[in-house]
């Protein structure tokens, strides 16, 4: 077991003492727990093959499950990929810093163990200003996949890092809920158009607005596996909490006749029952023995919370966890692929 140092720091005041303390931890090759605008980063130094594999074995993570690099500046790109071409130079002025990842051509100076062993590399400039100060302060960049265990919900909440990641990280960086709550949107430029590898804040219309064109990777629709996986969040198992989750497809009274007959018929068994619903629906549950988790009124607050309810109702002791479903456009795309992921694409219509 590791020993873990804990800090807190306050993004509205940032201790730049804490950020140096961190930050030389990282480079001497030790890892670090930090926020970003996405969700928390288990980071460690990018072009440091053995500080690479310490993210793996912290996770869980197989080996082959590339690690996505963050920089601090925008012309840091340049040092680790062999070209930039005209449609990434775009993403880049529209949409960094912040949660989207872009797939390069990867330079030898990154190391096979961070890119799982591909000669591509994902990149990312994130808009925290806690994760660039640390990236900066350390003088390398860092890879830093979501700080979670290996399959699990990615953790947008300190008490979430600090109850699972403590003794198997050097530093935890405790700071603010994550602004967004799902991990960056990646995107591929490698062929003949631009691929959305894993949905996230920045939108498949998003990017297909500045760059006249844009897909999904088919396996974000279905439950492909993605044996060598192009880039982070494509393996078919993740975002797992321990209780098994369903997705109810289901809208108005069909749907909460239907989280009813679930619940009863869970009774029966034995079994706990957890929910996650819009607030519109919360008052229809009253009276019902079940443990409820708002996503809140909009997509763009029930992509922030998703996470936090995984984890939330399985600290509950739920056995079971429901999700209502959301129409797969705009965000709703990002939340979609991490509940089906979540559920092993049990889906109950």
């Amino acid at each position: 077991m590791v020993e873990t140092r804990i800090k807190r720091i306050d993004p509205k005041d940032i201790d730049q003492d804490i950020i140096e303390e961190f930050a030389k931890m990282l480079a001497e090759g030790k890892t670090v727990i930090f926020p970003t605008e996405t969700v928390y980063g288990l980071g460690a130094n990018a072009l440091d093959e053995k500080a690479a594999q310490k993210i793996y074995e912290a996770k869980g993570r197989p080996s082959d499950n590339p690690l996505l690099v963050h920089v601090c500046d925008k012309e840091d790109v340049y040092d680790l990929v062999e070209y930039v071409d005209d449609k990434a130079k775009i993403l880049i002025d529209k949409f960094w810093p912040g949660p989207l990842t872009i797939v390069f051509k990867k330079k030898p100076i990154i190391p096979d163990r961070t890119s799982g062993g591909l000669d591509t590399v994902a990149i990312r400039m994130p808009s925290d200003e806690i994760a660039r100060r640390l990236i900066r302060s350390a003088g390398v960049p860092i890879a830093a996949p979501s700080a979670n265990i290996s399959g699990r919900p990615s953790p947008t909440r300190p008490d979430h890092i600090i109850r699972d990641m403590t003794g198997r990280v050097d530093g935890i960086l405790a700071g603010d809920p994550c602004t967004y709550g799902v991990e960056s949107t990646i995107v591929d430029l490698s062929g003949d158009y631009p691929v959305v590898l894993r949905p996230g804040s920045v939108t498949l219309e998003m990017i297909a607005g500045v760059l006249g064109d844009a897909r999904l990777d088919p396996s974000i629709l279905n439950k492909d596996d993605n044996i060598k996986a192009k880039a982070p969040g494509m393996k078919y198992t993740h975002y797992s909490p321990r209780a098994e989750v369903y997705i109810v497809d289901l809208k108005g009274d069909d749907f909460v006749d239907k989280i009813k007959e679930l619940v009863g018929k869970n009774a029966d068994m034995g079994k706990k029952t957890g929910l996650m619903c819009m607030d519109i629906d919360m008052d229809r549950f009253d009276g019902v023995d079940i443990e409820i988790f708002s996503l809140g009124q909009t997509e763009e607050i029930a992509a922030k919370r998703l996470f936090d309810g995984l984890i939330d109702l399985d600290k509950r002791g739920v056995d079971v966890i429901y999700s209502v479903a959301f129409e797969e456009k705009n965000v709703g795309v990002a939340i979609m692929n991490r509940l089906k992921k979540s559920a092993g694409y049990r889906i109950i219509k």
